[in-house]
């Protein structure tokens, strides 16, 4: 939570029933694996191309439901002992390669500085010069590889400890014996391009739908104004919420970052008042602010304040109207 402002005041029986953590929630966890096996067994064994393809773009899919589910476990709101959510993150976290440890941190730092020059997540704003197109467009075409660049050496050189350095290495270790076993043992098999194409393929079709969630989230919302305004929340439909766990009621979570995914509706409908009142960013869908962004490219700090008194009016007028 930025210092400078104080969540929306809910009252402490309504807390608590947000916060409160209930096992049977986490039952998604064997439904995701479970259709995450089902697609690449599919694909794997799938003589049309076409089909193969179609199985590998829900494997991606599956993916992000399985990425925003460990994102829970950062703030540990997944399970009540802070060993299951570590112990759940490590493992979610191996085929992508980044570290658990890693992107923790990062995450916890974007919520403390989020949306402003502190905030190790705020690439879409700079000056608009070509590096900042360049990033910004590479985010989106690759932004597998860039992640694992800034996770794997340029966060941890900038931010870790000698304890985060430890753990962040054991990981690695850990994803080196797992991902480098699995690929001498289908080499030795002869499939090793069959495990490439189940493994790299959907991995890329996340890190494209995960550069369109995440850019979606607080491109072009008030730059170091905290939390409230500066969060985008993307009502979407039932489907994303359900397989995505509820990540697109974004307020909310940088609100009550410790909310479980299931509570997040609800805590939407009752942050709603306050939303409305003060302005704060609510769209109806990934793609189209998606797009919006991709044509318009990276941020500035007097570009974004333009975009946000241009649209302070239109939700004048039509309010008016």
């Amino acid at each position: 939570m930025n210092p400078r402002e104080k969540a929306p005041a809910l009252s402490p029986v309504l807390l608590k029933e947000l916060y409160q953590q209930r096992w049977r929630h986490n039952l998604k966890i064997p439904l995701f694996y479970g259709l995450l096996l089902t697609a690449g067994y599919l694909a794997w064994t799938a003589s049309s191309v076409l089909f193969q393809w179609v199985m590998y773009c829900g494997m991606g899919y599956v993916w992000m439901s399985i990425v925003t589910m460990m994102h829970d476990s950062t703030h540990e709101a997944l399970f009540k002992r802070p060993w299951k959510n570590w112990a759940f993150g490590i493992f979610a976290m191996i085929p992508l390669v980044v570290t658990f440890i890693s992107f923790k941190e990062d995450h916890l730092e974007h919520h403390r500085y989020n949306r402003s020059a502190k905030d190790p997540d705020a690439f879409t704003m700079g000056k608009r010069g070509l590096l900042d197109f360049v990033l910004f467009y590479a985010y989106i075409l690759a932004g597998g590889v860039l992640t694992i660049i800034q996770f794997t050496l340029l966060y941890p050189v900038r931010a870790f400890g000698r304890r985060q350095w430890l753990i962040h290495g054991a990981e690695l270790l850990l994803r080196i014996a797992v991902l480098g076993g699995l690929l001498v043992w289908t080499s030795r098999l002869e499939v090793l391009d069959r495990f490439l194409k189940v493994w790299l393929i959907p991995g890329y079709v996340f890190t494209f739908l995960n550069s369109m969630r995440f850019i979606a989230e607080h491109y072009e919302t008030p730059w170091n104004k905290g939390q409230l305004l500066g969060s985008r929340t993307i009502i979407s439909n039932q489907v994303h919420s359900f397989f995505w766990n509820n990540i697109n009621y974004h307020i909310g979570h940088h609100l009550y970052p410790g909310v479980p995914w299931y509570n997040l509706q609800r805590l939407h409908a009752l942050l709603l008042p306050e939303i409305t009142r003060t302005g704060a960013v609510v769209d109806p869908g990934y793609w189209r602010t998606f797009l919006k962004a991709c044509w318009r490219g990276p941020e500035s700090v007097e570009r974004n304040a333009r975009h946000l008194a241009q649209r302070a009016k239109l939700t004048e007028v039509s309010s008016s109207s």
